[in-house]
């Protein structure tokens, strides 16, 4: 997998975060979507990547830089062709590896609470993070899920 850093413009990658916003918005309660749009993702705090395995985008990812040494997930999405195949654990994994080229010491990240998010959970559990309270600018709210990862 190779990935690119920002890539905004690819037609490819802004109908996937397009996408990603859509549905993201539809599931989470007014207020507790925390989705960062395209403007949002340009944010100089933040490291974007597509994702691809040859032509192919397999997904993207982001990294907001919280502090010199913790780091905030954001947006993580496979493409639809690529899901249910082992391709959110890579995308993870290939995050993880330029979180240490960052730097980073901690990552953590914020996720709903309701069983659309439940594979997501499970997956990043399954790497490591685990439960935790609310950081950086996140209060309380049951529709969230917080977890963090030391790295």
């Amino acid at each position: 997998m190779e990935s690119i850093e920002g890539n905004f413009d690819n037609v490819e990658v802004n109908s996937l975060l397009l996408n990603h916003f859509k549905e993201l918005r539809s599931v989470s309660p007014e207020g507790s979507a925390h989705v960062l749009d395209i403007p949002g993702l340009k944010d100089p705090s933040i490291k974007f990547w597509s994702i691809w395995e040859e032509a192919h985008l397999v997904g993207c990812g982001a990294i907001k830089i919280l502090s010199k040494e913790h780091g905030e997930f954001k947006s993580i999405r496979v493409s639809n062709e690529f899901r249910k195949k082992g391709y959110g654990e890579k995308i993870l994994k290939h995050l993880l590896f330029k979180a240490k080229n960052l730097n980073l010491k901690k990552l953590s990240i914020e996720t709903g609470s309701g069983d659309f998010f439940k594979p997501a959970r499970e997956l990043f559990q399954k790497i490591g993070f685990k439960k935790c309270p609310p950081f950086a600018h996140y209060k309380e709210d049951l529709n969230s899920c917080y977890m963090n990862l030391d790295i």
